[in-house]
């Protein structure tokens, strides 16, 4: 059985048929499911089921998959808020997959978030996915499979992953160590992400989830004066400088293989590539934050509706009753999370962060409390 495919009986059946003797692997397929359910990990097994088959060393071949570091195989993931661009697949994929395996019988592309590649870079793909060689096979991954482009998803074979229940993420988090009340919270905070709950509840997540809190309950008791939300904004910032760090990490390892006359462009790129991805991880930071504030007005107002089973954070539920106490008009609460959506939307188009939670902060202020 491929690794991962355990508790998703379609990638297993799909996937198994494909590695099966006498299978054939489709030259497209298009992994959906929520971000967690293990798309990723079926992903890299998958590369190196194929990878493998036929190798000298299959063990070999196999750690390299694992590390990432085999000469076939093609990792391609978003590295700016605007998403996967025609840099991005130009030469790692169109021209990569013109281009012979250098050890193995295949070449392997994984491409994540393919629901974030823009017109331009899906439109430029279109040509490898309808006549690929036939070494070459793609994965593309997605938990947004409405809005991949419609000539993207037609032209690969679907496979379906399932999200973990709450429960089933609870019982993970129990594994790391974590106690039963906050695991329950933090796997239902996870909306069905498995990732997600598991940041929330390691790391910085426990200080994510107070920093949220502190800006949603400023606003429903009026004490915004100490702007609650900037302590979000600093680790956003904090998140982006450590991804843009990580990339300048693997360039360091890069340069050890590379010829010295390339040095100076893949620092050039790395650059480019930090840049983006700093932004990405700043702005991705930011969002599951102000996530977490909507999603406390939205437990305030099932409290005061008189259902507190149905909390996301399960593990507040006095607290959520103190505010419900607060409230005469659940609408106002609906309205809070509205402009946090709106909030939340806005920061695709890289506004000025710090304006934005000023505005929201005080717009707040004035819609939970008239």
């Amino acid at each position: 059985m491929l690794k991962g495919t355990e508790r998703h009986p379609h990638a297993r059946a799909v996937l198994g048929a494909a590695l099966a003797p006498g299978g054939v692997a489709n030259h497209a397929y298009l992994f959906c499911g929520p971000a967690g359910s293990g798309k990723r990990t079926v992903a890299r097994a998958f590369a190196s089921a194929l990878l493998t088959e036929g190798a000298a060393d299959p063990a070999g071949a196999a750690a390299r998959v694992e590390r990432g570091a085999h000469p076939d195989l093609t990792w391609v993931a978003p590295a700016s808020a605007a998403g996967i661009l025609v840099g991005d697949v130009d030469e790692a994929v169109v021209a990569g997959a013109a281009r012979t395996p250098f050890e193995s019988t295949r070449r392997v592309f994984v491409i994540e978030d393919a629901d974030e590649l823009n017109d331009q870079a899906a439109n430029r793909m279109l040509k490898t996915l309808e006549e690929p060689p036939s070494f070459a096979h793609l994965i593309l991954l997605t938990s947004r499979p409405g809005e991949v482009l419609p000539t993207i998803a037609s032209r690969c074979q679907s496979v379906r992953f399932d999200a973990p229940s709450v429960e089933e993420m609870a019982a993970r988090l129990d594994r790391h160590g974590v106690v039963p009340q906050i695991a329950d919270a933090c796997a239902r905070l996870g909306l069905g992400d498995a990732a997600r709950a598991l940041a929330l509840a390691l790391g910085d997540g426990p200080a994510l989830r107070t920093g949220a809190e502190a800006v949603a309950r400023g606003a429903l008791h009026g004490e915004i004066s100490g702007r609650p939300w900037i302590a979000l904004l600093e680790r956003a910032r904090a998140a982006g400088a450590t991804a843009g760090e990580g990339i300048e990490q693997a360039l360091d390892d890069e340069l050890q293989y590379a010829i010295r006359k390339d040095h100076a462009r893949l620092r050039r790129e790395a650059a480019e590539r930090g840049r983006r991805a700093a932004r990405r991880a700043q702005t991705a930071a930011l969002d599951r934050g102000l996530s977490l504030v909507g999603l406390w007005l939205r437990d305030v107002a099932c409290v005061a509706d008189g259902l507190p089973e149905i909390v996301h954070h399960s593990d507040r539920v006095c607290e959520l009753r103190e505010d419900a106490a607060l409230v005469s008009d659940t609408t106002r609460l609906r309205a809070g999370q509205d402009l946090v959506e709106q909030t939340r939307t806005s920061l695709q188009f890289n506004p000025n962060e710090e304006l934005a939670l000023d505005a929201l902060g005080s717009r707040l202020v004035r819609a939970l409390r008239g």
